[in-house]
């Protein structure tokens, strides 16, 4: 990451600490740093990227319907979203 990247994450990290804006650093690819943020009622997640000639930062941002479940729902969460493979089903002849 090159000094002027890494002056404006500084920068970014001073603004949310500065707005009360609690946050989080990781690192989930080799080429990226990792900037989470959760607020009511949404997530973010800047990544300052760095593609070799230039770094980029990238925003994805996750918003809540506001809908809250109980915990019927986890059985759907976790058939939906696990990678567990099911057992094979077989038949006896």
């Amino acid at each position: 990451m090159n000094s002027d990247a890494f002056c404006r994450m500084l920068t970014l990290l001073q603004r949310l600490r500065e707005a009360k804006i609690a946050y989080s650093l990781r690192q989930s690819r080799d080429e990226a740093l990792m900037i989470e943020v959760n607020v009511p009622g949404q997530r973010w997640e800047i990544e300052f990227v760095d593609y070799g000639d230039e770094v980029q930062i990238e925003i994805e941002r996750f918003l809540s319907t506001g809908q809250i479940d109980d915990e019927s729902a986890l059985d759907e969460l976790f058939a939906k979203f696990s990678d567990k493979e099911e057992p094979a089903v077989t038949k006896l002849a």
